[in-house]
Formats: structure tokens, C-alpha cells, sequence
């Protein structure tokens, strides 16, 4: 679900679009057994409001400019890689931020 390099943390999402509110949801498993986090945002899926929704919810809720985060595979599917620049201590503390949001239930 959660996979860092040096400069930078990749995440899987699955987004639900058209949510009657915007929030991270925990994780949840498919079932071919990938595991990742749950996203659910109130704008709809069309000319990439969604995808927009979606990074200024991560923006939000981990405290990071809405410049450092990327979708960069699956713009058009539920399931979307997003990579989010870090490095150095941010990069721990926004890991620990993800975790916490795909333990909760």
C-alpha cells in the first residue's frame, strides 16, 4: 500500500467520487489480496474534479502543499498510485500519518 524511496512516498487509493463527505476511510483488501487506502470525495468523476478533490483532501490531512502531491497512474480508474514528495524527517512523519489513516476504521 505504502511503498518510500529517497525522495518521495507512493501510496495506493481507491476513490470514491460523488461521497457525501470528503475523507480518508482505513484500508481496505481486494481480492487479489493488494491492499490499500480508502478515499471517498464529494466531487464527481469528470475532467479530473475528482482526482483534484482527492490531492487537496491528502494535502489537508497530512499538512503538505498541494504542489508535492501527484496522481501518477490510474487518473481515470478508482485505483490511483499517488506519489507525494518527502524527504528526511517530513517523510517519516507523513508515513506514520498514512498508517495511522489505514488503521482506522
Amino acid at each position: 500500500m505504502i511503498s518510500v524511496s529517497s525522495d518521495a512516498i507512493a501510496v495506493q487509493v481507491r476513490l470514491t467520487p460523488g461521497a457525501s463527505r470528503d475523507c480518508l476511510a482505513g484500508s481496505q483488501t481486494d481480492a487479489a489480496e493488494r491492499h490499500f487506502l480508502s478515499a471517498r470525495v464529494r466531487a464527481v468523476p469528470e475532467k479530473g474534479k475528482a482526482n483534484t478533490a482527492l490531492i487537496a483532501l491528502l494535502s489537508r490531512q497530512l499538512g503538505i502543499p498541494k504542489r508535492d502531491i501527484d496522481v501518477i497512474r490510474g487518473a481515470t480508474s478508482r485505483m490511483k498510485t499517488v506519489r507525494i514528495s518527502a524527504e528526511g524527517p517530513e517523510q517519516g512523519r507523513v508515513v506514520a500519518q498514512l498508517e495511522a489513516f489505514a488503521n482506522e476504521r
